[in-house]
Order: structure tokens, then sequence, then C-alpha cells
């Protein structure tokens, strides 16, 4: 598993990062011969002949480019367009409505017609049929409207459901979506002698500036606060390429997995021993109970913080770890000899 990071402050001609209200994730060493290659790339790629096929320059392909580098797809990164869903919905919630309307009218007026068939129509389907052949009865039109349901219902229906099932995807993490708007923006271009030049221009430039619409179609396994903090701050990155505009580097998922996972055994086995120890030593029996308490306590927050259990388990397991110190403290276990 590989995973996505990226600096927050803009490379100095030093070598150095400034300090920027970003993440600090990575550094690189940047001269200004970094910056007259750079300038090289920009006359290179607005060349026409850069155009070439299966050479990636800028715009569209190199925006699709850097994204289908990652393995794990968290640049999987795109709008939402909640207003514009909502108003579609809108739309064709509307237009049944009117359906609902028109096609109640015709009913009305066909229990009041003194045509039997008419009437008849409204129970039999096939007679509604045989006499919306004809195009200048009713039925026809009844008929139309039944076809027109039909279609507009599919589609508000698929509508919805596919509606319901982007709300519950979740947004981009900080992380990502910062790594995205590096690279997006063009920051790789920017220092004392060249200005930030985005990857795509248009409106479509500014797609990443409402975070709260955006959605990313796919999410890290690990949502616990230990491994985004690994995530953030992993210190053993790397860049994988060697585009002098992409300044993201990458590192080994799996790492920040195996850390995250010895420091959890590790806790659980810590508290657990430190608690009995404790118990064991105390002589008092409300020295013993608010030990109970404040062990449960952090082990409860421990399972917080360390895994990404449900409220429900993290009851259960505090529950259970309670239990055992009170079956510790209520035996001759927990007496310390006279």
């Amino acid at each position: 598993m590989w995973s996505l990071a990226s600096r927050g402050a803009s490379p100095r001609a030093d070598g150095h990062t400034g300090k920027g209200s970003g993440q600090q994730i990575f550094s690189l060493r940047i001269s200004t011969g970094y910056y007259r290659r750079l300038s090289n790339v920009m006359a290179e790629a607005l060349h026409p002949d850069s155009a070439e096929l299966g050479i990636v320059r800028d715009g569209y392909p190199a925006l699709a480019g850097w994204i289908g580098r990652d393995p794990d797809g968290e640049t999987l990164v795109f709008r939402r367009f909640r207003k514009l869903s909502a108003r579609n919905l809108l739309h064709l919630q509307s237009q049944l409505i009117q359906l609902e309307q028109e096609i109640d009218e015709l009913d009305d007026e066909a229990r009041r017609s003194p045509n039997l068939d008419a009437r008849q129509a409204s129970r039999r389907w096939e007679t509604l049929t045989q006499l919306a052949a004809d195009p200048t009865r009713p039925e026809m039109k009844r008929l139309e409207k039944v076809a027109e349901l039909s279609a507009t219902m599919k589609e508000y229906e698929e509508a919805l459901l596919r509606q319901s099932r982007i709300a519950e995807l979740s947004g981009p993490s900080a992380r990502v979506l910062s790594t995205y708007r590096d690279y997006l923006e063009g920051n790789a271009w920017k220092g004392p002698y060249l200005q930030s030049v985005p990857i795509i221009s248009g409106r479509a430039k500014d797609m990443l500036k409402e975070a709260d619409d955006l959605v990313a179609l796919r999410r890290p396994a690990d949502e616990d606060i230990l491994s985004k903090l690994l995530q953030d701050h992993w210190a053993f990155q790397s860049r994988k390429t060697t585009d002098p505009l992409d300044r993201t580097t990458v590192y080994k998922g799996h790492y920040v997995t195996q850390i995250v996972a010895a420091i959890s055994i590790l806790v659980a086995a810590i508290l657990l021993i430190v608690a009995i120890i404790s118990l064991y030593i105390a002589n008092d029996q409300t020295t013993k109970l608010g030990l109970v308490v404040a062990y449960t306590f952090t082990f409860a927050l421990s399972i917080a913080l360390l895994t990404n259990a449900r409220r429900v388990e993290i009851y259960g397991a505090a529950a259970a770890y309670a239990a055992v110190l009170v079956v510790f403290i209520s035996g001759n276990i927990g007496t310390v000899p006279a």
C-alpha cells in the first residue's frame, strides 16, 4: 500500500522550506538550478512539438497521469455538485407532481363519463389499450401519460439511488487535498523567478476550491486518530517520479499499519499489567476503586485513539476490562499479605 503526502510550504532557493500554515510533510533540497530546469521544462512544454503522442506535458494529460500514478486511488477526488444534484431531483420531483395531477384529472374524467367503455378502461388494461388506438378518444392521452410516468419515475428513482450512494461517500483527507491542490495549482513553478502556473486553465482550475463539495472515491481503511497522525507526519518518504513539476512524495502505508498495531498491542499490555500491579500494591479499598475507574477510562480512551472501533465496541471492551480488574480486587489475589 502506498499513500500520498505533500508539503504545505513552498521551497526556497536556499534548499530549505519556509514556515507556513500547511503541514510540513516532506522537504526537497532546491537551488536556483532547480528553477532554471523548471524554466526549461516550461519552455519545452509550451513548444508545439511537445504535444507528441505519449508525452505528458501539461493540462489534462498531465493531471490524469498524476492521478493514475497513485496506486491507492486516494487522488480520485471529484466534485459532488450538491446544488446541481438537488436541483435535478427537484425538477424530476416537480414533473412527477404535475403528472400525478394530470393522471388524477383524467381518472376523474373517466369516472364521471356517461360512456361505459370509458369507465371500463379504468378497470381493464385491455380495454384501455384498445380504446387508445383511436386518436380521438381520451384513452390515448391516458396511455401517453402512463408511458411518460414510467419513464420519469424510472429516471427519478435512479437519480435518488445514485444520490443516496454518493451521499455515503466521504470527502478527501486534509493531507490528500493539500497534495492535490499543490500539484493542481502548479506551485512547483513558484519561486524567486517564476509564478505558480495551474496545470489546467479555465473554470476547472478552481474545482478544489470548495472542500465541502468534494468526494473521495476511496478512503484509507485505517481511520483512527493515530494512523492519521502518522500518515500526516511520516518521516520516511521518497519521490517516485522524475517529473520536476511533481513534488509529491510517497511512502509504504503498511509500515504505518504495522507501527499502529505494535503500539496498540504495547499499550494494551501496559494498561493491563500496570493496573494489576497497582491494584496488588494498593491496600485501601477506596484507592483500588479509584484505580479501577482511572484505568478503565484510560483503556477506553486508548481504544478510541488507536483503533477505529465503534462506540458499542468501545463500551463492550471497557466493560470487559473493568470486569477483569473488579474480579482481581475482589479475590484473595488482590490483597497484599500482612
